[in-house]
């Protein structure tokens, strides 16, 4: 889907009561005192909000978004509840805004099915996380494979169907980032979406730490 489309569709939803995620990935990060998050696909700022109180003074939690309406709610947020631990970036997620190893923990609820190029995302994950940092994100897949005519139909994309990927592939992006042991935490039944059948879940995994080079 195009950045504008995207960027208008959300920016219309910022001020809605409307729930956009499809899992709980913070449920599960656990965010700990003065670590570096971030939250792909961050929307009004909530789970942002949550990790910077973990995280207290001493962390920071950065929250992407694409959208300038779910954006600008965010940061309405943080002021209205006093949060300067945070930071909310406009930023693609497949050239993410920040340096390479800045963060302890990333999450994401419901976006990368989204994004155009899904390997790019997660190599851009990997890029950030520090080493031994850490990934939470919920998400879908299809069962089958999802035909052009809706995989480039950007209303379809926007429901949250069109843009996924089958789990063989879905995993295939973490191992050719560099992720080599992903946990699945919570996984759905097959439901249908759209024209299509897909499946929630949220996985889990680790950025591999520096191996000590140290002689006996």
């Amino acid at each position: 889907m195009e950045i504008k489309e995207i960027n208008t569709r959300y920016s219309g939803l910022a001020e809605s009561d409307c729930c956009l995620s499809c899992g709980g990935a913070i449920n599960y990060a656990e965010p700990k005192l003065g670590e570096v998050c971030v939250d792909l696909g961050s929307g009004r700022g909530t789970d942002v909000l949550r990790m910077a109180e973990s995280v207290g003074k001493i962390g920071f939690v950065y929250g992407v978004d694409i959208s300038d309406g779910m954006l600008e709610k965010a940061r309405k947020n943080a002021d209205k509840f006093g949060a300067t631990n945070v930071s909310f970036i406009r930023s693609e997620l497949e050239k993410l805004e920040l340096p390479d190893k800045v963060a302890d923990l990333v999450i994401s609820n419901c976006t990368l099915n989204h994004a155009s190029d899904k390997q790019a995302v997660w190599n851009e994950i990997f890029r950030i996380l520090k080493k031994g940092g850490r990934f939470v994100i919920s998400d879908i897949y299809a069962s089958a494979p999802i035909a052009d005519e809706y995989r480039n139909d950007p209303a379809a994309v926007a429901e949250c169907w069109a843009g996924s990927v089958t789990r063989s592939e879905y995993m295939q992006h973490l191992d050719n980032a560099g992720f080599a042991s992903v946990e699945i935490l919570e996984e759905s039944a097959p439901y249908a979406k759209g024209n299509a059948e897909v499946c929630s879940f949220t996985i889990a995994g680790k950025k591999a730490a520096e191996k000590c080079c140290c002689c006996s």
